[in-house]
């Protein structure tokens, strides 16, 4: 490797809810390393992905996203990104396209770089995202006006579900990536712990599988991880997880009738975790109820928030 032409740093990824940062990060690795739903406020904690080509490492930092706190679970979130872009190397402020005259939120933007981005003073590189959206003119114009606005580095529309766009963006992340060598082992994806994935993949389920208040008022704690194969590869990991809701009508929507429900949502989850991990699992999932969790400072630091 020669490391006069390698680069490396961290690149934080910053934007408001469902901008697609989730599905870009998973695009840029080629892997579904972070967890992505329709609904909104699905990424709760900040999530590392690690990219590796010829000439650069980019550790990728997805967080959550930026919106007006209405409980001190926001509050948390929004404290972990106001911390992670502190650490960063540069900032990628994603700004999703929507169809509508302006085609993009302009009031949000302008907060967005204003109040967030711009008081950090680390290199800005705007990406427009879900460019399908709009006309190859559109995407000129926009780019045009973020930059004559704001004065980011450089303003690219890309669209990660279809993953076009990308490529540029890689090419303007590495000037400013300042290390010459890189800080993890090619085949690495992630500093997270393989529990952690776990816990987010339930979550998932519960977004994709229940409406209304149920995903956003459940949390999922990994209680027990045994790597039961590494004695005897007949016998699979055993896997106890907690959820956590508020109330216990909650609780008996997530169960559903005799047990229905609890059992789809186990069996969805146990498929992808043993997909993540490359082998079979016992899952067990039990249903706790824990009032106003979201608004309980001990408790949402027990959670690690």
């Amino acid at each position: 490797m020669n490391a006069s032409v390698f680069s490396c740093g961290f690149a934080v990824i910053a934007g408001p809810p469902n901008a697609g940062k989730s599905t870009l990060l998973n695009r840029l690795l080629d892997c579904k390393l972070s967890i992505v739903t329709p609904k909104p406020q699905t990424t709760r904690k900040k999530i590392t992905g690690i990219y590796h080509d010829d000439s650069s490492q980019i550790i990728f930092l997805d967080t959550p996203g930026i919106m007006q706190p209405q409980q001190k679970l926001h509050e948390s979130m929004l404290a972990v990104v106001r911390q992670t872009l502190q650490e960063t190397d540069v900032i990628i402020a994603l700004i999703p396209y929507c169809k509508g005259a302006d085609h993009i939120d302009r009031d949000f933007t302008t907060e967005l770089f204003d109040k967030w981005l711009k008081p950090v003073s680390k290199p800005l590189i705007a990406v427009l995202n879900k460019s399908d959206l709009v006309s190859p003119e559109t995407q000129k114009q926009t780019e045009t006006w973020i930059t004559n606005t704001f004065s980011p580095v450089s303003a690219h529309s890309v669209s990660a579900r279809k993953g076009s766009g990308l490529d540029k963006l890689i090419d303007a992340l590495r000037p400013h990536l300042p290390m010459d060598e890189p800080l993890y082992p090619e085949e690495m994806l992630s500093t997270a712990p393989e529990r952690f994935f776990v816990s987010e993949i339930i979550r998932e389920k519960i977004f994709l599988f229940y409406g209304k208040e149920i995903p956003y008022a459940t949390e999922v704690v990994v209680d027990e991880f045994k790597e039961q194969h590494e004695n005897d590869p007949s016998r699979k990991d055993l896997i106890r997880c907690s959820v956590i809701v508020e109330r216990d009508t909650q609780k008996q929507i997530l169960i559903g009738n005799r047990g229905s429900a609890l059992k789809k949502l186990g069996q969805a989850a146990r498929a992808d975790i043993e997909e993540l991990l490359g082998r079979p699992v016992f899952l067990e999932l039990f249903i706790k109820v824990r009032p106003d969790w979201r608004k309980k400072q001990h408790l949402l630091k027990s959670y690690g928030y």
